[in-house]
């Protein structure tokens, strides 16, 4: 089923596209949601000259997605999060989490337009904010450890163990 999007949809397309879904889909929750209208030859037509008309504004409305993917060159997100001991997180960081610690630094982004997968353990991550269809941002996700002061104190337990080992050296002699 063809259908032209009347708004963003992740994974499918964005507005004014013409994409081809499933009969189903299409019927049953683009249409009704008004999410998408049938592209009809008439339909076609009606957007090829509303695109025409709108060339200016496009422009002007990618020149702004542009300028906000600027503010996110060279910034890597750093996010504390709860672990257990074997690395594996309370919860998971995702879209949600990283709209809040953005917003947090003072950038307000939408965070439906944030995808990324999951994390569920400690490490690198990465997270794309789709700005506009061609204006993209790979933002690098760091998720740490919440409490990176108690695993220290392991440390010197295990640097402890081998002073008990050499004790009964020393008595042997």
């Amino acid at each position: 089923m063809e259908l032209i999007l009347k708004q963003d949809i992740i994974g499918l397309g964005y507005k004014n596209d013409i994409v081809n879904v499933k009969a189903g889909y299409g019927r049953n929750y683009l249409i009704p949601t008004g999410k998408a209208i049938i592209a009809s030859a008439g339909a076609k037509k009606v957007l090829a000259e509303n695109l025409k008309q709108q060339a200016h504004k496009l422009a002007a409305i990618k020149q702004a997605a542009e300028d906000k993917a600027k503010a996110f060159e060279g910034l890597v997100l750093e996010i504390a999060a709860k672990v257990s001991a074997t690395g594996q997180l309370y919860g998971s960081v995702n879209a949600n989490v990283i709209a809040e610690e953005l917003a947090k630094k003072g950038i307000e982004v939408d965070r439906k337009i944030i995808t990324m997968k999951d994390a569920k353990m400690v490490g690198s991550y990465e997270a794309t904010i789709h700005f506009h269809k061609e204006v993209e941002v790979k933002l690098p996700v760091n998720v740490v450890a919440e409490g990176a002061a108690p695993e220290a104190p392991k440390a010197e337990v295990v640097e402890e163990a081998p002073v008990v080992e050499e004790t009964p050296a020393a008595e042997a002699e």
